[in-house]
């Protein structure tokens, strides 16, 4: 009789088992079972139920008012404005900002000088207070000349009539972008090694061909993650306008909750609207952060739709896996 603790050689004429082949002889692994983990999961996501829950069958919110205004003309028109003034501010933004970061990394110190002023001033000032201060600029300066400097001027225009609410909104943003936009480029110039740079030159490079294919493609993987968040930043920052009566997305929110007097579902349009946009913006962020990461890591990181059939097939996996195990019959049993 054998007792069940003792250990029974396998035959000389037993066949021998493929590596890697599972079988009676080799014990099971089990994964570690995370229960902390599973019951963490398990808590927020019953959080999140109940305050969606909370959302959803609250009366307050008027979802049906909601749905009524959510793509009306006038609001319709506002996304559009908030839209085009987020395209215009970024791209001017961005360009006057490659001047200045230019200017902050020459060898020049008057011009060195004058970059790091023009950042200093604009990012110590709010935006709200430059944007006041263009609207009011006629109170400093009724005209504005072209002309020789000190002599006569061939041309003058009156300020109050060149600088409407939008365009005052179009130079504010833009300024005040600028100085950020060039803190971002700079940062991603500084990010690539010197020695890279220095090899080119070793090379016969000349400076615009080293920038264009070898500084400009390696910083690009610093300056578009931060460029993306500040074109979100950008986009919501657009709302401040409405203080100057430009018909952005939440100015005309606020046109029609002043006759209404239905404040939070108008409120709730203009939140989902900015809401839709930035998904739409994070997910081109993702894209582009991908496209420049080539080079840099062996492998590119997984897109969504990837990534969840990934977790898809692991799941089919896993669960074959069980069903092979279950219907494993059983060999060696007791006699």
């Amino acid at each position: 009789m054998v007792m069940p603790f003792e250990v029974t050689p396998a035959p000389a004429t037993r066949p021998a088992k493929p590596a890697g082949t599972p079988g009676p002889d080799l014990p099971r692994i089990v994964p570690r079972r995370h229960v902390g983990r599973w019951l963490t999961a398990a808590v927020a996501l019953l959080l999140f139920a109940l305050v969606l829950n909370s959302v959803a069958r609250n009366d307050a919110f008027q979802w049906n008012v909601v749905g009524h205004y959510f793509t009306t003309a006038a609001v319709l028109d506002g996304l559009l404005l908030s839209l085009w003034l987020t395209a215009v501010v970024m791209v001017l933004g961005f360009l006057l900002g490659t001047v200045l970061a230019v200017m902050r990394l020459s060898a020049n110190p008057v011009l060195r000088t004058l970059g790091w002023g023009y950042v200093w001033i604009f990012r110590s000032t709010p935006l709200l207070v430059q944007l006041l201060f263009w609207f009011n600029i006629g109170a400093l300066y009724p005209t504005l000349g072209l002309g020789i400097p000190f002599g006569p001027q061939f041309l003058t225009l009156e300020t109050v009539n060149l600088l409407g609410p939008t365009l005052t909104a179009v130079v504010g943003l833009t300024l005040h972008e600028t100085a950020y936009a060039a803190e971002v480029v700079r940062g991603g110039i500084l990010s690539v090694e010197s020695g890279q740079i220095e090899a080119a030159q070793a090379l016969g490079l000349s400076r615009r061909r080293t920038l264009r294919r070898i500084v400009v493609p390696q910083a690009m993987r610093s300056i578009v993650p931060t460029a993306g968040n500040m074109l979100i930043g950008t986009l919501k920052g657009t709302s401040i306008v409405s203080v100057l009566a430009v018909h952005d997305l939440l100015y005309s929110v606020q046109l029609v909750y002043n006759q209404t007097y239905q404040v939070i579902p108008l409120l709730m349009v203009a939140t989902l609207w900015y809401i839709a946009v930035t998904t739409v913006l994070g997910a081109g962020q993702f894209y582009v952060e991908r496209y420049y990461a080539r080079g840099g890591s062996r492998a590119l990181p997984p897109t969504p739709p990837r990534r969840l059939r990934g977790h898809l097939s692991a799941v089919r996996h896993r669960l074959s896996a069980a069903t092979a195990v279950k219907a494993r019959p059983a060999i060696g049993g007791d006699r």
